[in-house]
């Protein structure tokens, strides 16, 4: 065996690969090994990926190779890597493209499969949920039907065999449309930067029918609605839109307005309010998965039929409702395309992601984007707030399911926030939280404007220009802000309050401040000692350590 102690990475036979932090060289190698394992613990000293089919499959897609990922673990492991996990790596990734979607030559109603050899066919013939769907196609070959593209797919992958769709795309509507020279709003140089336009090229693939689906990951502030305007370029045709919430809805409508050839008579917004069906429409998801009850149906998801759409475009794909997953399988014939910051989802449908809208195309380091000045500089803290007045003794007689709740809203946390806010009083600072009696009580407290899900969306408008424009440098926030909220001047995010460790809620918070800014920006979460709440903030913390994050734990004093 050769000892190479110099060295930062431990490869594990089960598929685990252990990366020591303290290393010179951990940001080279955790980038590397970000792009085919996915991030499990992250205690300070070790971290731990696990290398899994799904990873394989999106670092393939995105035209990372068997030899890349042999070549970088055998350089930067510390030992001889397990001839299994090398046996396993090589043979996962090369399934990647064994089975092929292609369009049938005479007959629309059916697509036509492309085995690379008669004994991958064999073997895909013996998996009965995907037999079943497979119909014969003269002497030679095997076809599925064109509607069964999307649950053929999600089988397969199942099955441990992905798809390459190179079944192309029905044509939408046109829609001739050019990015602006300079934005509307402020007059000056619209650009779209290098990693914007090749991230968009990757998924565009210059109209190939390998091209035109398939998932953008890049960090929070990178400019993900950017991607999306330059592929609407490209693909020249009627677009929707999902998006998180109204106010994104309404930030979309306005950056494609501000940077794009469209008039207003050809931007709508399908909401709970307005429901102007356009040229190009922008929808909540809430929207399309709202029914009257349980078992009716979902009242407005023949947005997704009606309209001759030629691209979908799914903002925060990794919140992409269950029910949405439906409506996407019987589309698999229009160009889409998933952005987010994050693949991990906390339903564990990652694969529905990777087989209904497409593999990563395209993603990008944080550090790489901080470097060239593009996203801020973040300095991540866990302040960790002591009880009061016997809040402890509360706690520990509450009965299991009212522990988190009540160490969220632990009082003694609003003195921790006043040191906060007075050490940022020149900042532009939100205040983030789940719970609105806690969130009322510090904007009473503050005498700052409040922002929750029954603020009327013209005042949430005014309130969120106010905070652009400097007018107010203190905004209270509920969760309506995690998602799509465009608020580039905020450089201090104060999060007092969670959601059970999600990782996606870190990402969406910790994306309001990271706009680019003089001097970078502070993320703080105030967190109840040894709690529950605690134990949760150790799974959030997860997304800002794949993020490559730094964070600091801090004791706040109350």
């Amino acid at each position: 065996m050769h000892v190479r102690p110099e060295n930062p990475l431990i490869v594990q036979g089960d598929g685990k690969v252990l990366l020591e932090t303290k290393h010179p060289k951990h940001e080279l190698v955790r980038d590397f090994l970000s792009r085919f394992a996915e991030l499990e613990t992250s205690p300070e000293h070790l971290h731990t990926y696990r290398i899994h089919p799904l990873t394989l499959w999106n670092a393939a897609s995105s035209g990372m190779t068997k030899a890349e990922i042999v070549e970088g673990l055998r350089q930067w492991s510390k030992f001889d890597v397990p001839p299994d996990v090398l046996t396993q790596v090589g043979e996962t990734i090369e399934r990647y493209g064994l089975v092929k979607l292609q369009q049938h030559p005479d007959d629309k109603s059916l697509l036509r499969l492309e085995f690379t050899t008669a004994y991958v066919a064999k073997l895909v013939g013996q998996v009965k949920t995907v037999r079943e769907l497979m119909v014969e196609d003269g002497k030679r070959y095997l076809a599925i039907q064109a509607g069964h593209r999307g649950i053929f797919k999600q089988r397969m992958l199942s099955a441990g065999w992905p798809v390459e769709d190179l079944a192309g795309f029905i044509e939408g509507d046109p829609l001739p449309m050019t990015m602006r020279e300079n934005m509307v709003g402020n007059g000056k140089p619209f650009v779209v930067r290098d990693y914007q336009k090749k991230s968009a090229d990757r998924w565009f693939q210059d109209g190939r029918p390998s091209g035109g689906n398939g998932v953008i990951v890049l960090p929070c502030g990178a400019g993900k609605t950017i991607v999306a305007i330059a592929t609407m370029a490209r693909v020249q045709q009627k677009t929707l839109i999902l998006a998180t919430n109204g106010a994104a809805v309404n930030q979309w409508v306005r950056e494609i307005l501000d940077k794009t050839s469209l008039r207003e008579d050809q931007v709508g917004a399908y909401t709970g309010d307005s429901k102007n069906i356009r040229d190009v429409t922008v929808a909540t998801y809430q929207i399309l998965t709202w029914r009257p009850s349980k078992d009716a149906e979902f009242t407005h998801l023949h947005l997704f039929r009606d309209q001759n759409w030629g691209l979908i475009v799914y903002d925060e794909v990794h919140l992409l409702p269950a029910p949405v997953f439906g409506a996407t399988a019987d589309l698999q014939g229009r160009r889409r395309l998933g952005l987010t910051a994050t693949l991990v989802r906390e339903d564990g449908r990652e694969g529905d992601v990777f087989s209904l809208v497409g593999p990563k195309r395209f993603d990008m380091a944080w550090q790489t984007l901080e470097e060239q000045g593009f996203i801020a500089e973040a300095k991540c803290y866990e302040v960790r707030v002591p009880w009061k007045n016997g809040g402890a003794a509360k706690y520990e007689r509450a009965r299991e399911g009212e522990k988190f709740r009540l160490a969220a809203v632990n009082p003694a946390k609003l003195e921790v926030l006043d040191g906060l806010l007075a050490r940022h009083r020149e900042d532009n600072v939100l205040v983030i939280g789940t719970y609105l009696d806690q969130l009322h009580d510090i904007a009473r407290r503050y005498n700052a404007p409040l922002i929750t899900g029954e603020t009327p969306g013209p005042q949430r408008d005014v309130l969120f220009g106010q905070f652009r424009r400097g007018e107010v440098k203190l905004l209270i926030v509920s969760k309506v802000a995690n998602f799509s909220i465009d608020l580039p001047d905020a450089n201090v995010a104060v999060q007092v309050s969670g959601s059970f460790g999600s990782r996606q809620e870190e990402a969406q918070r910790l994306g309001r401040v990271l706009r680019p800014k003089k001097d970078g920006a502070h993320f703080y979460s105030l967190i109840t000692r040894e709690t529950k709440e605690q134990e949760f903030a150790m799974k959030r913390q997860l997304f800002l350590t794949e993020q490559g994050y730094r964070y600091y734990i801090q004791e706040g004093s109350a």
